[in-house]
């Protein structure tokens, strides 16, 4: 006998009769209240159902659905034959990651095509060299610029054949970078083989 099914809200009706007014053999209050107890064990079940259906880890079904509509609205959707679990983790990592940084975009760039892309801020010294620091302009990569702010140029690789990756679009990888970038940004993006 499990907590809320027909027997347990069963013994707990009649747990609540008075003993004097029934006998020990009462058939007739036992269907009544067993038709009672099914009704309230399947209110129970939608209790239990609905309670896991208000928290990411234990929601299931179109609920799971509905969590990342409300965080990601269209951007985080289920793929076709998708499983809860592996949709879960889908969008326990979007919610989780870092956006806007540097380093954030350099980790979700690798981990989506398993190849590390090549950044160059215009505005940072260590991408373009100056003068008196990494020996002149141009040195360490690329021409900068400080008249050209919230812009870099990134060289992304597509994945190789034959890994996990391979068959990511080109379109996947631009809205990848697009749901990272600051919104004020502009980034240049060259995709190579």
């Amino acid at each position: 006998m499990a907590t809320g099914d027909q027997n347990d809200i069963l013994a707990r009706l009649k747990a609540t009769a008075v003993p004097r007014w029934f006998s020990d053999t009462t058939p007739i209050l036992d269907a009544v209240l067993f038709g009672w107890a099914a009704t309230w064990a399947f209110v129970y079940s939608l209790y239990a159902y609905a309670k896991l259906q208000t928290r990411l880890l234990t929601a299931t079904d179109g609920w799971l659905d509905m969590i990342a509509g409300d965080y990601f609205g269209n951007a985080v959707q289920r793929k076709p034959q998708q499983t809860d679990a592996s949709y879960r983790v889908t969008i326990q990592a979007n919610l989780l990651r870092d956006r806007a940084t540097r380093n954030s975009l350099i980790a979700m760039l690798t981990t989506i095509t398993g190849r590390v892309p090549k950044v160059i801020e215009l505005t940072r010294p260590s991408d373009t060299g100056a003068y008196r620091y990494f020996m002149g302009y141009s040195v360490a990569g690329a021409y900068g610029s400080i008249s050209l702010p919230y812009q870099c140029f990134i060289r992304v690789y597509r994945p190789l054949p034959g890994t996990t990756q391979y068959g990511l679009l080109d379109a996947d990888i631009y809205a990848a970078i697009d749901s990272i970038r600051p919104v004020d940004s502009t980034i240049w993006t060259q995709l190579q083989n």
